[in-house]
């Protein structure tokens, strides 16, 4: 049973590059929604028939979504676009061409994890304030350690 990282990144690394994309995929489809715009990209990159060449499109089309949405997270954190852009980062990792490939299912499962984080950040989503108050309680117990 993987119950942490290091059990996670061990399994991922003991897969072949397309059983990585495969899984990688399924992760980024748990986050697709904040991001359609890379449907393809992930499609393609999931399909253990796609050619390079079709590769290589998909990943000219997730670097190109990637650059848009970073580009329209601009300064105002705008958490929905930043949500976006690690969709993006996803599925450009997913349709790395093989020789830049490292590690796609980790990036993925990375890239789709922050994705997610933004999107409870957008929604104030009530983990957000779980985590925020677990922080609390750490700082406090750090302070009264000093």
């Amino acid at each position: 049973m993987i119950t942490q990282d290091t059990d996670f990144k061990q399994a991922l690394d003991k897969l072949g590059l397309r059983q990585q994309r495969r899984i990688g995929a399924a992760f980024v489809r748990n986050v697709l929604a904040l991001n359609p715009a890379v449907t393809k990209v992930v499609d393609a990159a999931a399909n253990e028939d796609t050619t390079a060449d079709e590769l290589a499109v998909a990943f000219k089309q997730a670097k190109a979504a990637a650059l848009d949405s970073h580009t329209r997270c601009g300064s105002d954190s705008d958490w929905q676009a930043q949500a976006g852009y690690f969709v993006a980062r996803a599925a450009t990792a997913l349709a790395a061409p093989d020789k830049q490939a490292k590690a796609p299912a980790w990036e993925a499962a990375v890239n789709a994890r922050m994705a997610r984080t933004c999107g409870h950040i957008d929604a104030s989503d009530e983990s957000m304030h779980e985590e925020s108050e677990a922080q609390y309680r750490l700082l406090e117990q750090f302070l009264n350690d000093i």
